[in-house]
């Protein structure tokens, strides 16, 4: 058996992935990961809004 035959983890996080076998470590950067994505949603959520009031604004005028 060589490397190439173990399992590899996936690249990222997995929701619904088992956390038994990560270790604290692992933990903690999956946690930070998972809050730098939520972010990146919001202020994605946040400039959508943005452009639709814009769009509203402008029509009802």
């Amino acid at each position: 058996m060589s490397f190439e035959d173990l399992p590899k983890k996936p690249a990222g996080v997995v929701i619904g992935e088992n956390l038994d076998l990560l270790s604290v470590s692992e933990l903690e950067q999956r946690v930070q990961a998972l809050e730098s994505e939520i972010a990146r949603v919001k202020a994605a959520i946040a400039s959508k809004q943005a452009s639709k009031s814009a769009a509203d604004a402008f029509f009802r005028s």
